[in-house]
């Protein structure tokens, strides 16, 4: 009996200790080690395509359609060399946000068929991979990972990290036939914004539903800097019940935990920090199968959602910082405090 505790007591130590590694993950540090060894591994020819100045325009230049890109795309790398591509995406999102990541990327297949396209067109190794300045734990760099649906953008400055603009999107967004019938990447993103719509009572509705007619995309598209005119307008979360806030935190938790727990973090904290102050929009039917848009407005962030496209089976989200995409505000500040040490 005293082994058999003793042996729990250890086992349960080892748990505690193996938890609280798994929590003090310093992700800028991850991803400094997987871009050196992505780098690392490549050719002086595939080094010249991945990499770019950090003040290079290319930085800014995001997109999330069926497009070329700069950047060294997946079908250009050896096996190993995806292999380290594949875990410098890792080292940018949380288990969950990688496994959307990489199914998104196998949609691609799904297209190919159902599209009959050329398969140069619809190609899962058509993702690119891009690195700004020189990976640093103390410097400032960047990477990018990027693709038809995905667009992962990440700065490191000074050890701290801006993950936006953070894009997924899924076309289908529900597979409706072959072997793969029933798959849907991002069904939280929808379920979850229907629970919270469902609860609303029919006056709430009428604050919350902020057009009949679904946009045709998200509003902020692939701007550079995300905006959106006027005040927020939908229902905001001092209006609505404990339960319906309860049901609007999961949905937001769902966004920011693509994220690794550290940066998923900074994102819970925004969200705290937001308090009353976010807003819930919703434009199209309610009825699901039907065009549809939603949006989560706070002081300092943005998610959008849309599925309006190929007959309402085709969604794009995103994760926006209105001062800090690709860093500006870490930017900004870094900038300023080394203006003021000079002058010192």
């Amino acid at each position: 009996m005293k082994h058999l505790l003793l042996r729990g007591a250890a086992l349960t130590m080892g748990a505690i200790l193996l938890t609280s590694a798994y929590y003090r993950i310093d992700s800028p540090s991850i991803m400094t080690q997987a871009a050196r060894h992505f780098l690392a591994s490549l050719t002086p020819e595939q080094q010249a395509k991945a990499t770019f100045p950090f003040r290079s325009e290319e930085r800014l230049n995001w997109h999330f359609i069926p497009r070329e890109r700069k950047g060294l795309p997946l079908l250009d790398m050896t096996p190993p060399q995806r292999d380290l591509a594949h875990a410098l995406l890792a080292a940018g999102l949380s288990q969950r946000g990688y496994i959307k990541a990489v199914t998104i990327m196998s949609l691609e297949d799904v297209l190919r068929i159902l599209e009959k396209a050329d398969p140069n067109y619809r190609n899962p190794e058509k993702y690119y991979f891009s690195v700004f300045g020189e990976p640093s734990d103390t410097g400032t760099w960047g990477f990018r990972v990027e693709g038809h649906h995905v667009s992962q953008n990440f700065t490191i400055v000074n050890g701290k990290v801006a993950d936006t603009p953070s894009f997924f999107g899924a076309n289908p967004a529900e597979v409706r036939e072959g072997p793969r019938k029933g798959l849907r990447v991002l069904a939280a993103e929808e379920d979850l914004a229907r629970d919270l719509l469902e609860s609303l009572t029919a006056d709430q509705k009428k604050v919350a539903i902020v057009s009949p007619e679904a946009y045709k995309d998200i509003l902020t598209a692939a701007s550079r800097k995300a905006a959106l005119e006027g005040q927020p307008s939908g229902i905001a979360a001092e209006k609505m019940t404990k339960k319906q806030t309860e049901l609007l935190m999961t949905l937001l938790a769902e966004y920011a935990h693509n994220v690794p727990d550290q940066l998923a973090q900074t994102r819970m904290d925004e969200i705290k920090k937001a308090g009353n102050n976010l807003y819930f929009a919703w434009a199209g039917v309610e009825q699901r199968g039907g065009p549809h848009y939603y949006r989560i407005q706070a002081p300092s962030f943005l998610v959008e959602y849309d599925d309006t496209q190929n007959n309402a089976n085709h969604i794009h989200t995103v994760w926006r910082d209105f001062n800090g995409d690709f860093g500006l505000d870490l930017l900004s500040l870094h900038y300023r405090t080394s203006h003021q040490l000079a002058q010192k």
